[in-house]
């Protein structure tokens, strides 16, 4: 028992996925951001998976539903893990190239799309997690792809406990990769 009284009891974990979505510009590689105007913040594309949904099928999914861009995919990015009221939030990200002509429509999840250099999208994004998975792009192996156990301990296998934190989950999760 907690001592308010309360049983303790496991967060909610919440999958998500996004891009890094690229395009090549004349002088250098420009990135997708948007602003979100339901919270108000710019922020990569992202969401939550659907039922049954892998994480690269929710990346583009996502990508395409919030910036109208179809894209493919390019090396696994990074993820990000956030903890707030509603539990933890793990989202891994791909890099991305846009196929086609872009055609970003307002909508009711992104009502702006800018195309930014990664140092004018650092300065740009709101959100400390994004910025920092931004500033390790520079630093990652390109095409570095998750560890397939991974993936599958995030499939739903893991459980996170509100005493803890983000190391012990962390932790959890790295363990279950390696088995």
């Amino acid at each position: 028992m907690a001592r308010s009284g309360r049983r303790a009891s496991s967060a909610a974990l919440t999958h998500a996925a996004g891009g890094l979505v690229w395009r090549t510009g004349r002088r250098e590689a420009r990135l997708a951001v948007i602003h979100r105007p339901k919270r108000d913040d710019w922020s990569l594309p992202k969401g939550k998976l659907e039922p049954g949904e892998d994480f690269t099928t929710a990346a583009l999914r996502e990508v395409e539903e919030e910036t109208g861009l179809a894209a493919s995919l390019r090396g696994f990015a990074g993820c990000t893990v956030s903890e707030g009221r509603r539990g933890t939030k793990v989202v891994l990200y791909w890099h991305m190239r846009v196929e086609g002509p872009a055609r970003f429509v307002p909508n009711e999840e992104a009502d702006q799309l800018e195309w930014l250099t990664p140092k004018e999208a650092l300065a740009r994004l709101d959100d400390d997690a994004e910025r920092r998975l931004l500033a390790k792009v520079g630093r990652t192996v390109r095409g570095a792809r998750p560890p397939e156990g991974l993936l599958a301990a995030w499939g739903g296998a893991l459980r996170v406990r509100r005493r803890g934190g983000r190391r012990r989950f962390l932790a959890g999760v790295l363990a279950a990769a390696r088995a």
